[in-house]
């Protein structure tokens, strides 16, 4: 690994080395990239960035080898992508961070073909070793209805001759057909239990896949939960796709004490879901997304013979329980409204099933979210604020949000993400996007810092947040940017 990162920043041939190492080339050395890139970042983040630059264009040379396991490549190249992103953020060094997303996105669809292909395979070999059972049970359906028309033969022989005068000729004869006739029955009770096990053992290997519900997330919040989903579609929608073949587990997860939940227990009876129970700590902790993920990695750990794992949410804290599921060999399905999805969870999914969305109509608007009369008749302004409010739902947003904010042009990312026309709608205003931002939070507990640079909660201004520190935050020193990495350090890592 050190021999391959210095001849890619000394910009020597590394396919040579590539080729006398291919034995190596593995999903060990993905892991050991992750925990060593990681460490270095830590440790000198003088030169993180250069070292970034150097994991990139090492993981692009793999990403294209095409001799050893293409499979074991891809994985060593998304674990360069993945841990440079620790270093390469969106407002830190955007050029780098959209080369690095763009060349994630390509390499998770290369994983998915792949995945593909082998289930592919496992399948066809399926068929053919149920071909072959289904071949040789025909042949002992024949050779037991053989052995029941011997043994009838057997016993009118027996018959025939006891009927005679025994002499010890005969009697010696009827001793041996007997015992022939004991050892055909044995044969028989084999051959009749044989297919039975072999009808029932292929199928042992079918249920194959987990749901995990996140309620919460289909709700749609719980200020006022939209109940406009069925459970029983989103089931058979899975059911016909090709990688789920029959469901072992189901789990719904939240708060099922709050009484507008209660349409929705005959569904989840009816279907054979389990009800788990997230208690409501606070609005602010997503318990039902820390449960979810704390049981789904212990199933993949725990119950080989789940395969496929169904996320019916979409909250982009899920991407990354998604790519750790792909490092245990599973596969991802995600399920959820078409325009709510995180867009980096639907590219690490191996398969994305969309939730038709509900129409909102003036009576599922919450009360709470009208603060006048002009809010009422101006839709972007209540949408807009239902977006910036679901900052909270997500753990690392929410963090984002108390420790130091997040930046305006990054929320205007999300907003264009989320509301379609979002530019179109905001201009019929006249505003600009701070002032837009103003007003759509005014009387919440999301506020704009002192240099209108970042979106923060209120609370954290209170104890003790300012202006200041969101201006050093934002500030950086150029000496980060601009140091070139040198050989020593190069020999240093």
């Amino acid at each position: 690994m050190i021999n391959l990162l210095r001849t890619t920043y000394q910009n020597q041939e590394v396919y040579p080395i590539l080729q006398h190492n291919l034995s190596k080339l593995n999903e060990n050395l993905a892991l050991k990239l992750r925990k060593w890139v990681s460490d270095r970042f830590a440790k000198e983040p003088t030169i993180a960035i250069n070292l970034a630059r150097v994991i990139i264009k090492l993981s692009t040379i793999i990403q294209e080898f095409e001799q050893g396991n293409i499979a074991s490549n891809l994985e060593i190249a998304i674990a360069g992508y993945e841990t440079v992103l620790q270093v390469c953020t969106r407002q830190a060094f955007p050029q780098e961070s959209d080369v690095v997303q763009k060349a994630l996105v390509i390499a998770y669809q290369q994983r998915q073909q792949i995945l593909s292909k082998t289930i592919g395979e496992l399948r066809e070999q399926t068929i053919q070793n149920q071909t072959q059972i289904n071949i040789l049970t025909e042949q002992l359906q024949e050779e037991l209805q053989q052995a029941k028309l011997q043994v009838n033969d057997l016993k009118t022989t027996i018959t025939e001759l006891k009927q005679k005068e025994g002499n010890s000729e005969s009697r010696i004869e009827i001793i041996s057909l007997i015992a022939e006739l004991k050892d055909l029955k044995e044969r028989q009770i084999r051959v009749e239990q044989f297919p039975t096990t072999a009808n029932i053992s292929p199928k042992t290997g079918q249920f194959n896949t987990a749901i995990f519900y996140d309620i919460e997330n289909l709700t749609m919040g719980r200020n006022n939960p939209n109940l406009n989903f069925s459970l029983k579609e989103i089931q058979i929608n899975l059911e016909n796709t090709t990688l789920v073949n029959k469901i072992a587990i189901q789990c719904a997860y939240a708060d099922w004490s709050d009484s507008r939940l209660r349409p929705l227990k005959n569904e989840i009876q009816e279907l054979g879901i389990e009800a788990i129970q997230i208690f409501d700590y606070s609005h602010k902790r997503n318990a039902a997304d820390m449960q979810l993920a704390i049981d789904i990695m212990e199933l993949a750990q725990s119950r080989p013979m789940l395969q496929v794992f169904v996320i019916v949410s979409g909250d982009g804290a899920f991407a990354a329980l998604a790519k750790k599921l792909h490092e245990y060999g599973k596969a991802v399905i995600g399920c959820a409204y078409e325009g709510q999805i995180n867009r980096i969870l639907k590219s690490v999914c191996d398969c994305f099933i969309p939730i038709p969305t509900p129409q909102v109509t003036i009576e599922d608007i919450s009360i709470n979210e009208v603060t006048s009369e002009s809010l009422l008749n101006d839709d972007i302004l209540i949408v807009t604020n239902k977006v910036l409010q679901d900052l909270k739902q997500n753990i690392e947003q929410l963090s984002q949000l108390k420790e130091g904010g997040i930046y305006v042009n990054q929320i205007y990312h999300i907003l264009k993400d989320n509301i379609p026309n979002f530019d179109q709608k905001r201009k019929q205003h006249g505003y600009k996007l701070a002032k837009f931002l103003k007003k759509v939070i005014e009387g919440t507990d999301i506020c704009l810092s002192s240099d209108n640079n970042k979106l923060i909660l209120r609370e954290t201004l209170t104890l003790g947040s300012n202006g200041s520190s969101n201006r050093t935050l934002n500030g950086g020193s150029p000496y980060l940017r601009t140091r070139v990495l040198t050989t020593n350090s190069v020999t240093q890592f």
